[in-house]
């Protein structure tokens, strides 16, 4: 659980860098896309364990 944690927060700060500096808003996009992915990965391995 702690990686996915730690992919969440990596995932959010490359987002907001990207949005923050108008010249990488594709840096923004990837990181809005790499947090749902693994926010459902996550999701889906917690729901299958209990």
């Amino acid at each position: 659980m702690g990686l996915i944690i730690t992919l969440l927060i990596i995932w959010l700060v490359l987002s907001i860098l990207g949005f923050v500096i108008e010249g990488l808003l594709w840096l923004a996009l990837i990181g809005l896309v790499l947090f749902a992915a693994t926010a459902v990965w996550g999701w889906m391995k917690r729901r299958t364990r209990a």
